[in-house]
């Protein structure tokens, strides 16, 4: 798919991740939805895009926000040919400790945002995608989904997050088999230690381990890397039905 033909969505698109997302896509012609939760931040970064980029304040977990977004962005751009799902939250805690057992509502919110966020806005921007006219491949639109490498070496205190990266994970090849009829295609991708507003709090020397942690390049990813990696997902027609690991050759450790 080319670019300049994109009209894209972007979750979590105000800060981190979605962010350098938005701004990579709108420097190479694309237009870009920036749905967030934070109003600052998503009300500058339109405002530094100018008129290729607007936001939209949106909770992926409500069926009525992400529909009414969704709308907003067809109105004002005439369709949606992309999706990349970049919201999410992290919650790092063990299900036992002193302090006693994780209450069940902390494990479903991670769930809920991650993970049932992520296919909630998937099935309803496809249903949308899917009237789309096809290219001369017959695609019709692309979803990128950002799970993580905790789907598969999870740490200890990680089981909420890690399930709802395992989950994303899970669900990319059946999404990917369904929606071929449609000519929508559905990527993943797994980073690893990104720098992130996650991060942003975190001493220099913590940040210099966590670097070298990775085997190579010893250092955090840069979001601008991890944009370079959807640009390319969507500029292929091949790259369908899987998760690629973007992690510099990391395989965390149990702790």
């Amino acid at each position: 798919m080319d670019l300049k033909n994109v009209t894209a969505v972007v979750t979590g698109g105000a800060s981190g991740l979605g962010e350098a997302v938005v701004k990579n896509f709108v420097s190479l012609g694309a237009k870009a939805a920036i749905f967030d939760m934070q109003n600052e931040a998503g009300e500058k970064l339109a405002g530094e895009m100018g008129t290729n980029a607007f936001f939209i304040k949106t909770n992926v977990t409500d069926e009525i926000s992400v529909q009414k977004a969704l709308d907003k962005t067809v109105e004002k751009f005439g369709s949606i040919n992309v999706v990349v799902n970049c919201a999410g939250i992290g919650a790092a805690q063990k299900v036992l400790s002193k302090k006693g057992t994780m209450p069940l509502e902390n494990f479903n919110k991670v769930i809920q945002v991650n993970l049932v966020g992520t296919f909630n806005v998937i099935r309803l921007a496809a249903a949308m995608m899917a009237s789309n006219e096809p290219n001369k491949e017959g695609e019709r639109g692309v979803i990128v989904n950002t799970a993580s490498v905790a789907a598969y070496e999870g740490q200890v205190g990680q089981t909420a997050y890690s399930a709802s990266k395992g989950g994303i994970v899970g669900m990319i090849l059946p999404l990917a088999r369904e929606f071929a009829a449609y000519g929508i295609r559905v990527m993943g991708i797994a980073p690893g230690i990104f720098e992130t507003p996650m991060f942003a709090g975190i001493p220099e020397n913590v940040r210099e381990a966590l670097g070298k942690m990775v085997p190579f390049p010893s250092r955090l990813g840069k979001p601008e890397e991890f944009a370079l990696l959807v640009q390319d997902i969507v500029g292929n027609v091949m790259l369908n039905g899987t998760t690629i690991r973007l992690d510099g050759a990391i395989r965390m450790q149990p702790k």
